[in-house]
């Protein structure tokens, strides 16, 4: 096994974390990425929820998912929060939360008709590809959405300006763009994709329309571009990469791709530890794990003490990056929260080592 890149801190396994099963027979080792799991969009939407709940009590409804990962909807819904598809689904009346991907205005409108309370917790980053998509068909742009169609993320930023919206999700699709003016289009993206193939599509789209405006700042959400790092970094040094995070979790799936790219023998997405299969590490000796950014990390520990059962003991942190950002929470619901008494306990450190998202 070659030298792991200089700029990863390499570590050995020493944080509660990695704790248990370490005493386990086996000479296998696992490449830990880091940064990994929830990122500040994620932590603060999950907040969101729980504030909601201990402030008004249950139930709570929250369109779609509030984030994509099974176990945080399900220990959500636990708790008493209620997810629908679409607002119509809620009581008239009744508290809404609106998921980290954010929604389009025709849906704040529909839950003002229905005389919802509407607590949002898009993500910021999102919100700001919002107001640029906005912005830009202010000035009568053509604007090229770089993102998978049918996506949450996708179908709220398209909803701010479908008149001036194309999506676009690989770069063969670019030919069947039609645009008003070839000096006059701009590109946006989703926030949750692959950095290196959204590069090739925007290649391809300077190549049909050379005079094409860059977005003010990048699109591709700062946590996402460090997972995908992270695993690069990892990838070329392990057998086989392990990815936690949900089949509908976009920046999940990316990690697979990546990790597969950058030359990792093979990858596998899994929700949890039970979905591992002992054939998939026949041979191996050196795994890596990563967890994309919608994955609390309990998710990521069963993994490890699973590989620690199964001849992988020895865990190594890899560090590419250390994130420190954070989101206030909703300014009404915060307002609710100082009515009350209570501190919005905003900003705060990210939680990674807690027993699970709701500590």
């Amino acid at each position: 096994m070659t030298t792991l890149q200089p700029q990863a801190d390499v570590s050995s396994a020493t944080t509660d974390i990695h704790a248990r099963g370490a005493e386990k027979a086996g000479t296998g080792r696992v490449l830990l990425a880091a940064p990994r799991g929830y990122c500040a969009g994620v932590d603060r939407a999950v907040d969101v929820v729980e504030k909601a709940l201990d402030l008004y009590g249950a139930p709570v409804y929250v369109r779609k998912e509030i984030v994509h990962n099974k176990y945080v909807v399900e220990m959500l819904s636990k708790r008493g929060a209620i997810f629908v598809q679409e607002t119509d689904e809620v009581p008239e009346g009744a508290r809404v939360v609106f998921s980290a991907h954010g929604v389009s205005p025709h849906v704040r409108q529909a839950a003002q008709e229905r005389g919802l309370y509407a607590i949002d917790a898009t993500c910021p980053l999102v919100t700001k590809v919002h107001r640029e998509a906005v912005r830009f068909a202010s000035q009568d742009y053509d604007i090229v959405l770089v993102g998978h169609e049918g996506h949450e993320e996708v179908e709220g930023t398209y909803g701010e300006a479908p008149e001036h919206i194309q999506v676009v999700g690989t770069p063969d699709e670019v030919s069947s763009i039609e645009v008003r003016d070839p000096e006059r289009v701009v590109w946006i993206s989703q926030t949750t994709l692959s950095v290196d193939e959204t590069q090739q599509t925007v290649d391809r789209l300077r190549q049909r329309f050379p005079l094409l405006i860059n977005p003010p700042s990048d699109d591709i959400c700062y946590a996402t571009q460090n997972r995908q790092v992270a695993v690069k970094t990892i990838a070329p040094h392990v057998d086989v990469m392990v990815v936690v995070g949900s089949a509908n979790s976009s920046n999940s799936v990316r990690l697979v791709e990546v990790a597969l790219e950058a030359g990792a023998g093979s990858a596998y997405r899994v929700d949890k530890a039970d979905e591992l299969h002992v054939e998939w590490f026949e041979g191996a000796q050196t795994v890596g794990l990563t967890s994309g950014a919608s994955v609390p990390e309990i998710l990521v520990r069963e993994v490890v003490n699973w590989l620690s059962e199964h001849g992988f003991p020895t865990v190594e942190e890899v560090r590419t990056e250390t994130e420190t950002t954070t989101f206030a929470l909703p300014r009404n619901l915060r307002a609710d929260l100082s009515a009350q008494g209570r501190d919005d306990a905003r900003p705060h450190a990210r939680r990674m080592n807690g027993p699970d998202h709701t500590s």
